[in-house]
């Protein structure tokens, strides 16, 4: 089954070396994303060939906030979602979402360093997201699209990185809540980029919009709005030399780099993660 405002970062024990995780209560209209507290390096994940298996370990808190029915009879089924893949020289970005049988827990983006040899975590874990896109447009500047996918789509944000995805800052795209989710977007310098929004089908006013940004995406300006489907005005990114693809024989999400008219896996990881219990 795959499916998978800013809210605030919410560190995850199982993925982060940290003693505590922060318990911020999550607030998508924040006009700048809360500053979060440096973290200890995060644990490599090593790729031998077999798929690696996240450590997440869910908390009474996720669990509560989830609403779900684990036990220790009958505990929780978690799953990883892997929805886009980028590279840049040796570094390699993966993202999705982390997501039991119901309910988005958590979004997720995982790093290389070394073209794909060993993993680790790339950024925060933000609650009830996922992340869906990535572009790269030098080494150094790059841009992740999300949104939060639990209750409902809603509050479309970005991960920005001015130094090759060392670091991540979110951004939000709105100053308030908005319902709908980014559709697709293109950045044709570190200044100027495109959005299309979605909407969805509720309500009586235009389901698409489309918002440009002046500033590397700190701040989004409405251009349009239509009831039919937007495209870019610019033209759209790229096709990736990477990409995310699922194999059912070993039920997990192989990571590849295209080679001439191949795919080369890098590497591998299990949509099957620890199952949530108290």
């Amino acid at each position: 089954m795959l499916r998978i405002v800013i809210i605030f970062p919410i560190l995850c024990a199982g993925l982060m070396a940290q003693d505590t995780p922060p318990q911020t209560t999550a607030q998508p209209a924040q006009t700048t994303a809360p500053a979060a507290t440096a973290p200890p390096a995060p644990p490599k994940f090593q790729s031998d060939g077999k798929p690696i298996t996240l450590p997440f370990q869910c908390t009474a808190e996720d669990i509560r906030w989830a609403g779900m029915a684990c036990s220790e009879d009958e505990p929780c089924p978690i799953y990883l979602e892997l929805s886009a893949a980028e590279g840049v020289g040796d570094h390699i970005f993966t993202a999705g979402n982390i997501h039991s049988d119901t309910v988005t827990l958590y979004s997720v983006l995982l790093g290389s360093d070394d073209a794909g040899h060993t993993w680790s975590q790339g950024a925060d874990l933000y609650r009830g997201a996922g992340l869906d896109h990535i572009q790269f447009l030098d080494p150094l500047t790059g841009w992740i699209s999300g949104q939060t996918l639990f209750p409902i789509s809603q509050d479309p944000f970005f991960l920005l990185t001015s130094d090759g995805g060392a670091t991540w800052r979110a951004k939000p795209i709105f100053n308030d809540s908005h319902f709908g989710g980014i559709q697709q977007f293109s950045f044709d310098s570190k200044t100027t980029g495109s959005v299309i929004l979605d909407q969805g089908p509720a309500g009586d006013s235009e389901r698409y919009s489309r918002y440009e940004s002046p500033d590397g995406g700190e701040t989004w300006l409405l251009k349009e709005q239509n009831k039919k489907p937007l495209q870019l005005k610019r033209s759209a990114t790229p096709a990736s030399n990477w990409r995310v693809r699922a194999e059912a024989a070993t039920r997990s999400y192989r990571i590849e780099r295209r080679q001439g008219e191949r795919w080369i896996s890098v590497a591998a990881f299990s949509v099957r993660l620890p199952v949530c219990k108290p």
